[in-house]
C-alpha cells in the first residue's frame, strides 16, 4: 500500500497547500491512506469542526491532534461525531474523543491509526508508551490491521525515537510531530517500521513556527508580554512523509515529501 502522512497544518496556508496539492496526489500517487495532523489548522491553535470537514474533503482519510486538541473548546463537543479526527490515546479517561481509528480503502484494506502526545517537555498526559501498546494490541498488525500508522506529538526526538523502536515490527509508521521542522532521520528500522522523528508543518517557512516573525523574535530579545501570535501568511510549503508497504504491513520504502518555497523540494519521483 502507499500511505502519505502530513505534518501540522498550521492556518489558512497550510489549509490552502493541502487542498491544492492532496486531490492531485492522491489520484497521481494512488494513495491508500492519507493522514494529517491538523493540531494547528485554525489560526495556529487547534481545530475547527469546519477545517476538520475541510481537510476531510482534501483527501485526508484521519486527522489527529497533540497539545493543542482543545484550543477551540467547540472541539469538546464536536470531536465525539467526528470519527476521523482523534486526539491523543493518552489523554486521560473521560476525555472527550477517541485516540485511534480505522480506515477502511477503497480496496478493502483495514488500517489503524493512533495519535499519541510525549511528556517530555510537555504537558503531563499518561503514559504514552502504555497507551500505544494498548491501542496496537487491540488491532494487531498482520491480523485486524493490514497497516498502522502511529502519530506521535513529541518534544523530545528521544521520546519518538523510543517509541519507534518500541513499536518496531509492530507498525507499519512511527512519525513525529509538533516541532513544525522536517528532520532528515527518515530510514526504515530493523523491524520493518518506517520512522521519522517530526514530518514538519504545512505552513509558510518564512516565519517561526508557521507565526508571523516579528512578535516571536521580540520575545527572545525583550522578554516580556507582547501581542499575541499570528499566523504567518505567505505561501505555504507541503510537507510529509510517504511510505509503501508490503503484504505484511511492514515499510518497504520511505521518501520525505516537501513540495512549495523556502525548502528544497522532493517526493518519491517513481510514484509519478
Amino acid at each position: 500500500m502507499r500511505l502519505l502522512f502530513l505534518g501540522d497544518v498550521v492556518g489558512r496556508p497550510g489549509r490552502q497547500v493541502v487542498g491544492e496539492h492532496l486531490p492531485r496526489l492522491r489520484e497521481r500517487w494512488r494513495l491508500d491512506c492519507v493522514v494529517i495532523n491538523g493540531e494547528n489548522a485554525a489560526h495556529g491553535f487547534g481545530i475547527t469542526e469546519a477545517i476538520c470537514d475541510e481537510l476531510i474533503q482534501a483527501g485526508a482519510d484521519a486527522v489527529t491532534l497533540g497539545n493543542h486538541s482543545f484550543d477551540q473548546r467547540e472541539a469538546l463537543v464536536f470531536i465525539e461525531r467526528q470519527p476521523k479526527l482523534i486526539r491523543p490515546a493518552n489523554y486521560p479517561a473521560g476525555t472527550p474523543g477517541r485516540g485511534a481509528c480505522i480506515v477502511e480503502t477503497a480496496a478493502g484494506a483495514r488500517i489503524l491509526v493512533v495519535n499519541v502526545m510525549g511528556r517530555v517537555f510537555m504537558d503531563a498526559l499518561d503514559d504514552p508508551f502504555t497507551a500505544a501498546d494498548r491501542q496496537v494490541s487491540a488491532c494487531p498488525l498482520g491480523e485486524a490491521a493490514d497497516a498502522v500508522i502511529v502519530d506521535m506529538h513529541a518534544e523530545a526526538t528521544s521520546e519518538k525515537q523510543a517509541l519507534a523502536h518500541f513499536l518496531d515490527g509492530r507498525a507499519s509508521l512511527v512519525v513525529g510531530t509538533h516541532t513544525h521542522s522536517p528532520t532528515a532521520d527518515h530510514r526504515i528500522l530493523p523491524g520493518g517500521t518506517a520512522y521519522l522523528s517530526d514530518a514538519g508543518m504545512c505552513g509558510d517557512y518564512d516565519s517561526v513556527l508557521g507565526m508571523q516573525k516579528e512578535e516571536p523574535v521580540r520575545r527572545f530579545i525583550q522578554k516580556t508580554p507582547g501581542s499575541r501570535w499570528e499566523v504567518a501568511t505567505g505561501e505555504g510549503t507541503l510537507c510529509g512523509l510517504a511510505v509503501e508497504t508490503g503484504p505484511d504491513g511492514l515499510a518497504t520504502g520511505v521518501w520525505p515529501v516537501r513540495l512549495g518555497p523556502h525548502l528544497e523540494e522532493t517526493w518519491p519521483r517513481h510514484w509519478d
